[in-house]
């Protein structure tokens, strides 16, 4: 009963700059990934799995998408008790400021928090992909009869550098933590690891930003900590240092990768189009949760697919798609190539009186006789026919009224319209 006695608070980050332009618009877990989800699906997928259904969203920025999504989606009936709430950063008379990071997100809602019975809270990321069962951390923790635990995930020497690092005991006890160690003061910060880590040099217990607080320490280090901003950079520390807490280390083996940057969100999406993908969407227990749309089956005239995750409702003509992640309602034109490329789909379908009436408005989605490599296109986007766009490491990064050029992805800008001929990176 441990899991149905815990709270969750998730997340929702702060302005999503280095996700930009995809958070142009919306905020951080309301991003699409892998065709059909979105980024806050994973973490209250990984809640419901694990027997959790009272859950709290953190928002701050863009709000808008993400709580329409998370009503359509996530309903329970009056009998389960459970709910996902949102909670917006608001302005009260005990506290003018917005969320100014992780620590003081949960501080200005923990009032929130204390009208419900609970044994634990688990906080939790909106902007990572993995599959974790959370009843396994929350029995460790409660086995531990620690205070706070933090997930960990082990890593080689080349990663930890930026990363939060554990120093853990054989008894799973943190003694010591340091915020992205240098290379050269490494050696000092190895940690007691199973076997089968050490086998892969993963000597070193990186934070993944995952933690459980037994009731009432949350509030007690709010009191002792009243101007503590962040989970990792100030809280930690502080219970790792006293005496009067318990903090202990859960290493979690599994996939897990921290969806921060437009090429982590690229390489995360692309990855799940491995024969064998780390993470596992065909899963008959672990399911992922999203909006059930109700939306047609696909469909593809002629074209040549390897490596492709198609999502419902989509209208196919084209030549080739290869490794790609194409959304619901896209629509790909006759002759068109499609490599390496994230097509997050369409919103809605035009009809054939909205085109007569609209006959100079260019058809939504990627048009006939195109070539896009290393592309994201987001939603609701116009690509005309004979277009080429193909990113590269040796784009520079820039920025103009339709589309982003950012670590070497071309990324095409909700709602933007590519005009016939259009060459980009090529």
């Amino acid at each position: 009963m441990s899991a149905k006695n815990t709270i969750a608070v998730i997340l929702g980050g702060g302005v999503g700059s280095r996700l930009y332009p995809l958070t142009g618009h919306r905020s951080k877990p309301a991003v699409p990934i892998a065709g059909k989800f979105r980024l806050i699906d994973i973490p209250i997928s990984n809640c419901l799995n694990s027997e959790i259904n009272r859950m709290f969203v953190l928002t701050q920025f863009n709000s808008a998408s993400l709580n329409q999504h998370i009503k359509n989606a996530y309903r329970f009936d009056q009998f389960s008790k459970g709910f996902v709430d949102i909670l917006a950063a608001e302005q009260t008379a005990e506290n003018m400021d917005w969320f100014q990071g992780t620590a003081d997100a949960v501080r200005q809602v923990v009032v929130h928090l204390d009208k419900h019975k609970f044994d634990n809270v688990l906080i939790l990321s909106g902007d990572q992909l993995y599959q974790m069962d959370f009843r396994k951390i929350i029995d460790f923790h409660e086995a531990q009869e620690a205070d706070l635990t933090v997930a960990t995930i082990p890593v080689v020497d080349k990663d930890a550098t930026a990363f939060g690092i554990m120093k853990v005991n054989g008894d799973g006890v943190i003694d010591d933590f340091v915020e992205k160690p240098p290379m050269e003061e490494l050696s000092n910060w190895k940690s007691e690891v199973a076997p089968e880590y050490a086998k892969q040099d993963k000597h070193f217990l990186a934070s993944m930003g995952i933690y459980v607080f037994k009731v009432g320490v949350l509030s007690k280090l709010f009191g002792e900590n009243p101007k503590a901003l962040d989970f990792g950079k100030e809280i930690i520390p502080y219970t790792v240092e006293s005496s009067d807490y318990k903090t202990t280390s859960y290493a979690f083996g599994n996939y897990w990768t921290d969806i921060g940057t437009i090429a982590s969100f690229f390489e995360a999406n692309l990855k799940l189009t491995d024969y064998l993908p780390e993470f596992n969407l065909y899963d008959n227990v672990n399911r992922v949760f999203t909006n059930s749309r109700m939306l047609s089956p696909s469909k593809i005239f002629g074209t040549k697919m390897n490596q492709a995750l198609i999502s419902s409702g989509a209208i196919i003509h084209a030549e080739e798609i290869e490794r790609s992640v194409i959304g619901v309602r896209s629509r790909i034109g006759k002759g068109t190539k499609i490599s390496h490329t994230i097509i997050m789909g369409i919103d809605y379908y035009q009809t054939l009186n909205d085109l007569e009436l609209n006959p100079d408005l260019k058809l939504l989605g990627v048009g006939e006789n195109c070539y896009l490599k290393n592309v994201i296109v987001d939603k609701n986007a116009r690509i005309g026919d004979n277009c080429t766009i193909v990113g590269s490491e040796a784009l520079e990064d820039i920025e103009t009224d339709t589309y982003c050029v950012r670590q070497g992805i071309v990324i095409v800008k909700k709602g933007a319209s590519i005009p016939d001929d259009t060459k980009i990176g090529a």
